[in-house]
């Protein structure tokens, strides 16, 4: 006999899904409508199919930015630093877990709460000395200062550390008496167990770092190093009617890479987070 639907459960769920689609559809259908009518707060919730050429302008758009950089290369900007920034704290995180896990040296233990207290450290607490030292390295203005700053993640590191603490003994005892150096177990055993958990990561961090805001404003004067949650702002000038239409279709054309990455690793990213035993 089958179980009777939840309807409670299901109306809750629906209920979750048009909280968050509902922004999106009235961002898309505004992209497709006259700014003017947007400023009036004529704006209908059918979007004007004949308009979609609004998004190909968008892309193309070249008043964003303050030296009127268009809206592809903000994006390339944005994807080349959150990919930056995913792709380092991984490796520093993947890195430290397997040192805290594997290695027995002095004050592994204080090492290891010292990463879990930068928890309580968010990039907005430490950001004065963060733009100081960055300042100091001539890294203003370069991707190196865009992601340098932002790539350790105390929280990867606690995530490795416990993928890690998993393994059994018995796995680690074979490969010391294989001959298995350090770097030769880390490839061969510890990543091909991790991969799961390594998407789930990545994604995570990617979303994280293109929605960055703060630290690009101060890190990134120049407009060639803007990106387009940067230049989104600009494009809303107080001192002059904001075009939304376009303000709307690129952010449109914002939410699509992490679409993708999330599209693309889906699978892998819903099993890392709900995979516990290895």
């Amino acid at each position: 006999m089958k179980d009777k639907p939840d309807y409670l459960a299901h109306g809750v769920l629906l209920l979750g899904v048009a909280l968050f689609v509902l922004p999106i559809w009235v961002m898309i259908a505004g992209a497709t409508q006259s700014a003017g009518a947007i400023a009036r707060g004529d704006l209908s919730l059918i979007p004007n199919l004949r308009h979609l050429g609004i998004f190909g302008q968008a892309l193309f758009f070249g008043g964003a930015s303050r030296a009127g950089y268009p809206v592809w290369h903000m994006l390339l900007i944005s994807f080349a630093m959150a990919a930056g920034i995913a792709a380092g704290k991984i490796a520093i995180s993947l890195i430290s877990a397997f040192a805290i896990a594997f290695f027995r040296f002095p004050f592994r233990k204080l090492a290891f709460w010292t990463i879990f207290l930068t928890l309580m450290l968010p990039v907005e607490v430490r950001i004065i000395p963060s733009f100081a030292v960055v300042s100091s390295l001539k890294l203003i203005n370069t991707y190196g200062g865009l992601t340098l700053p932002l790539i350790a993640s105390a929280t990867a590191t606690l995530l490795f550390r416990q993928v890690f603490t998993a393994l059994p003994d018995e796995l680690v005892e074979a490969a010391r008496l294989d001959g298995a150096g350090p770097l030769v177990f880390l490839r061969d055993m510890v990543l091909p167990v991790s991969r799961a958990n390594l998407a789930a990561l990545f994604v995570i961090l990617f979303v994280y770092g293109w929605n960055q805001y703060l630290w690009p404003l101060l890190a990134a004067s120049s407009p060639a190093y803007t990106t387009v949650v940067l230049g989104i702002v600009q494009m809303m000038a107080p001192d002059q009617m904001t075009p939304w239409n376009l303000v709307m279709a690129t952010t449109t054309l914002a939410l699509l890479p992490p679409v993708v990455v999330v599209l693309l690793l889906q699978g892998a990213f819903v099993r890392g987070l709900t995979e516990t035993d290895k």
